[in-house]
């Protein structure tokens, strides 16, 4: 897979603040955030997590560099681990940050979509 790079759409400056790296690691795609997600950005994480079509997806979502998010963003992380999992593949986060990380217990999602310390850890089976 090739490198990407995806951000907002510039209509709203404040759509900027998420920006989306696409990697792979060993056929595993690893989308890299840095900044925030909410309703203002969600597209832009959406569409990165978009598998359609693609058989047995494996992605790690990096939010380390996340500051920020909101309920859109823990319903776009669980839409995605559905959609995975419907196409027998698997989703992982890595290195939350504190912030991220409690709202990600609060709501339940580290509960349903496997959380690793940090990235190396996510990559590993």
């Amino acid at each position: 897979m090739a490198e990407g790079r995806m951000t907002g759409n510039g209509q709203d400056a404040h759509a900027a603040r998420l920006s989306v790296v696409a990697t792979a690691t060993d056929g595993i795609r690893v989308l890299s955030l840095a900044g925030e997600i909410d309703h203002t950005n969600a597209e832009t994480l959406r569409q990165a997590l978009d598998v359609t079509g693609i058989p047995r997806p494996r992605i790690v979502v990096d939010l380390r560099q996340v500051t920020f998010m909101d309920s859109t963003g823990v319903n776009i992380l669980i839409a995605a681990y559905q959609a995975v999992t419907a196409a027998e593949g698997w989703i992982r986060l890595a290195a939350p940050a504190p912030a991220i990380s409690r709202v990600l217990q609060l709501v339940g999602v580290d509960s349903i979509i496997t959380c690793r310390p940090t990235l190396r850890e996510a990559l590993t089976p």
